[in-house]
């Protein structure tokens, strides 16, 4: 079918991985517990923008360029390292959120959360490396048509986006009734500092 091989066992593949958790994971977990579902569910449909702009570059050829070039490569992991840093020491600093005004969504606008989760898929060049692993595994030997490639990384994205908006709603009401605790409350934006600049050093250093 369009040069793809097993596509239900990509769709398979596709769901394991999505359950699996990773950097994507805990940044939506982190931030729905810290700031309400609205967040979380700007923050997932960020990081889904980003995936879709990897599976056009991998579709397109392009992200071969990223694969083949440790310089654009360091520069991309680095400067993804460095922006997760900074979320970190700017939630770090960032008053207590108040329990109803933060589940009301007013106290954050979604708009730059959502600019957020993009920026933090997008500097991270293990997703290219990923989906250049993976998906040429169920594309037939001498396709050359981008086409496969590009349904294949839509349907990882579906399962990934539903997967992705599920964690932020679940985890959600918890972190409401920590807010309501004046103790966790306080240290609710702390914590999540701390998670955002732990996920930034460990993109740094890994190779």
């Amino acid at each position: 079918m369009y040069g793809i091989e097993n596509y239900w066992g990509f769709v398979a593949a596709a769901i394991l991985l999505n359950l699996t958790p990773g950097s994507d994971t805990v940044y939506i977990l982190t931030r729905s517990i810290a700031e309400g579902r609205k967040v979380g569910i700007a923050s997932a449909l960020g990081i889904s923008a980003g995936i879709l702009v990897h599976c056009v570059l991998v579709s397109l050829g392009l992200a071969q360029i990223v694969a083949h070039s440790p310089t654009l490569f360091a520069i991309l992991k680095y400067s993804g390292a460095a922006y997760l840093v900074y979320l970190g020491i700017k939630m770090w600093r960032s008053p207590p959120l108040d329990a109803g005004a933060t589940e009301k969504g007013v106290q954050t606008g979604l708009w730059p959360v959502f600019r957020q989760g993009l920026l933090t898929n997008l500097l991270n060049p293990k997703v290219v490396l990923f989906f250049l692993a993976l998906l040429p595994q169920f594309v037939s030997a001498g396709v050359a048509s981008p086409l496969p490639f590009l349904l294949l990384g839509l349907t990882f994205l579906l399962t990934g986006t539903l997967w992705c908006l599920l964690l932020a709603c679940a985890a959600a009401p918890f972190g409401g009734l920590l807010r309501r605790q004046p103790v966790f409350g306080k240290m609710m934006n702390r914590i999540s500092g701390l998670v955002f600049v732990g996920l930034g050093m460990k993109i740094g250093l890994s190779r």
